[in-house]
């Protein structure tokens, strides 16, 4: 296993089965990818919580995590919560190298597939 791990960042909620879409994210990366770790962390109501998952992953060996926010745009969780979260998490763990990418939604392809399903809509 590598030393490094990607992080799916989502918000989380109360019921279980919203987490699904996430999990089968989760599972498609996952396989494209077989060294690197991937997990599902959540901001809230879902475990784990990124300040829970973070020790775990150092204590398995990642030196590197990747937080990846599987949100639509960039809100307040993502200008404001998870800044936070990673600024504390910094803090506590200096040696571990932990980059934040922006929130899934601004990007550019991402957008593009959104759209292409969208439309694709029309002819059913």
């Amino acid at each position: 296993m590598s030393d490094r791990a990607l992080v799916l960042f989502a918000h989380g909620a109360r019921d279980p089965r919203w987490a699904e879409p996430f999990r089968r994210l989760q599972s498609l990366v996952q396989a494209q990818r077989p060294g690197t770790r991937v997990e599902l962390a959540f901001l809230e109501l879902m475990s784990p919580r990124l300040p829970e998952l973070v020790p775990e992953l150092m204590q398995a060996g990642c030196r590197t995590v990747t937080v990846v926010p599987v949100f639509f745009g960039q809100g307040g969780h993502v200008l404001r919560d998870l800044p936070a979260m990673t600024d504390e998490l910094r803090a506590a763990h200096p040696e571990l190298d932990l980059r934040v990418s922006p929130a899934v939604g601004e990007d550019a392809d991402v957008l593009a597939a959104i759209a292409r399903y969208c439309l694709g809509q029309l002819g059913k």
